[in-house]
């Protein structure tokens, strides 16, 4: 079964089982799935039960595809996302992205965490992603293209909606939030940077780093998305003096501690402008 066959399966086996068509898809990274309780869920599916679909192996993340209202939008959340460090080529990363528009969604908004690489972004600062540095391995759209979903050389000069990143920082700043726009540097992992890496992706432009995100934003530039994103700064590795050990629960409870400021932003954002 070829990977248009995949989609279009999938997307008949979940069509057949709700009763909407959601215009809004949501992907929610590292302790950052708290904002399913803002959602009036009327469906939702285990990624275990749903053909084609990969399984969720990080313990942080739920691995759960929702449907319901949130904001007055009816929406599509994943409840945990999947990584290339994980095993999955970038193909199988971004297939519920492909699933998303699919089922008919418009705009899609993303979370994640990041360590700051810019000595002026501090843990627990938002940061509105303004545009990336992909330093993946694979891209999602290597291989043949998929002609029904987008073009073969996709536009890359502006992934992220300016109209959603000027609306979120204003408000963000109406709030009183921290909140920065930043470049976010997108690497495999699984493990944390090197002093020596820090300081290169500072050289390099890069305000924050994490192992998600490009390319689920690379499949939804293809198929013709608005894509918003927006990041928890959990740890810091610039200047080096600053560099800490790092444990997965320290950045969850980091994460957990932001996340009312960014579900804030996200919920008003999708009232308002979405």
């Amino acid at each position: 079964m070829n990977w248009m066959e995949k989609i279009n399966e999938t997307t008949a086996f979940l069509k057949e089982r709700i009763d909407f068509e959601p215009t809004l898809g949501i992907i929610l990274g590292t302790g950052l799935g708290n904002l399913i309780n803002d959602i009036s869920i009327k469906f939702e599916f285990p990624y275990e039960t749903i053909p084609n679909f990969p399984v969720s192996t990080v313990e942080s993340h739920k691995g759960r595809l929702i449907f319901g209202e949130i904001g007055g939008k009816m929406s599509v959340v994943m409840q945990g996302r999947f990584h290339y460090y994980e095993g999955y080529n970038m193909k199988e990363v971004t297939f519920p992205v492909r699933i998303m528009k699919m089922l008919g969604i418009k705009t899609m908004l993303v979370s994640n965490v990041s360590g700051s690489t810019n000595a002026g972004i501090n843990k627990g600062d938002l940061v509105i992603i303004d545009d990336h540095i992909n330093l993946q391995p694979e891209n999602p759209l290597r291989g043949k293209n998929l002609d029904e979903m987008g073009p073969r050389f996709p536009d890359m000069s502006q992934p992220y909606s300016e109209r959603l990143k000027a609306a979120a920082m204003d408000i963000a700043s109406k709030k009183g939030y921290i909140a920065h726009r930043g470049v976010y540097a997108s690497i495999q992992g699984p493990n944390l940077e090197t002093r020596a890496e820090y300081d290169w992706l500072n050289t390099i432009g890069a305000d924050l780093v994490g192992m998600s995100t490009v390319p689920e934003v690379l499949v939804g530039v293809h198929c013709g998305l608005e894509i918003f994103a927006i990041s928890v700064v959990t740890d810091k590795g610039i200047p080096s003096e600053e560099l800490e050990v790092v444990t997965l629960e320290e950045v969850i409870a980091v994460a957990m501690e932001a996340e009312p400021k960014m579900t804030h932003v996200i919920k008003e954002l999708i009232e308002n402008y979405v």
